[in-house]
């Protein structure tokens, strides 16, 4: 499939290496991807909160901007940025929503049999990989198994919400970043928190709410036995990585320690990429002693499958 990328804000800036790390994958897994040309802010946690028609001609514009590359259907890698895009599809299959919208743009949206708007159809990344791609093609790909990697996976908000208009996994429970890091050899902690808020864009008025949080989050992680928190969201990337710290103070513990990756990050380690397009020198808490680790169970089993090998061949 031929897919219109829309790369969102985030990617060109504070999640540089979410966004080099997505392309690097989804080379490796043979999706064909084609940057939007001209894109602009799909409007993200704000817009909505002013006017729900700014936020819709946000995205609308976006979503035409696509159609003219001839893709099949528009990816983003951001779970706000990819639910913005299906919400503003999702309202404006009204004709009277489309018609506020259109006021707002240069040229008006093209309209379908029933008077609402034909616009693209638009999934996250990670839902074209599962869905398109399939898991199973990506435990194929896989080269250095993550062996003895216990991680919890964190989905946020937005990822499976709302249902209706995400139309992905369980809005729940989903399971989709569990089979993909199940299909990478970690092994899955279970995680009654892997959908809860991590106070999102509230640390610009008040710091205490993510701080609060995402303290939570992390010290249920650290307390099931994770080694790590897989994620796929950049602002939950950013509570959770960057102001670790933060919220270890806040919520009144010692500091978590736990590294926070990207999945795109974790998929290309085990296919074997070049570091380069993981950019885990991005990460705030130190992700080296944790794949040094892996490293070292790799090579010590690595070793005992040489060992037994060895003894079975003398004992022929």
């Amino acid at each position: 499939m031929k897919y219109a990328y829309y790369p969102g804000c985030s990617g060109h800036g504070t999640s540089v290496e979410y966004e080099v790390s997505t392309r690097a994958v989804c080379n490796a897994l043979n999706m064909d991807l084609v940057e939007i040309e001209d894109w602009n802010c799909c409007g993200s946690t704000p817009a909505h909160s002013v006017s729900h028609e700014l936020s819709g001609a946000l995205a609308a514009r976006n979503l035409m901007q696509a159609a003219k590359t001839g893709a099949d259907c528009v990816i983003s890698p951001c779970p706000s940025c990819s639910s913005n895009l299906k919400m503003a599809r999702y309202r404006m299959q009204n004709p009277a929503f489309k018609a506020g919208v259109d006021e707002l743009l240069d040229a008006p949206t093209p309209a379908n049999a029933e008077g609402g708007a034909d616009l693209m159809e638009t999934y996250s990344v990670l839902q074209a990989i599962v869905e398109h791609v399939g898991v199973e093609n990506v435990a194929s790909r896989v080269t250095y198994p993550l062996e003895g990697l216990k991680v919890v996976t964190y989905y946020g908000c937005l990822l499976s919400r709302p249902a209706q208009v995400a139309k992905f996994d369980d809005p729940e429970n989903p399971v989709s970043l569990d089979n993909i890091m199940k299909a990478l050899g970690a092994e899955v902690l279970p995680f009654a928190l892997k959908t809860e808020c991590c106070g999102a864009a509230m640390g610009i008025p008040d710091v205490n709410i993510p701080g609060s949080l995402s303290g939570r989050i992390l010290d249920t992680a650290r307390a099931v036995g994770a080694e790590a928190v897989i994620t796929a969201c950049p602002l939950c990337h950013m509570n959770l990585d960057l102001r670790q710290r933060q919220a270890a103070r806040i919520s009144k513990k010692d500091f978590f320690g736990l590294p926070v990756f990207y999945y795109t990050q974790m998929i290309a380690l085990a296919f074997g990429l070049p570091e380069k397009v993981m950019r885990l020198d991005k990460l705030a808490v130190n992700p080296y002693p944790l794949l040094d680790k892996i490293a070292g169970r790799r090579k010590a089993r690595v070793s005992a499958e040489l060992d037994a090998m060895k003894a079975a061949g003398a004992a022929s």
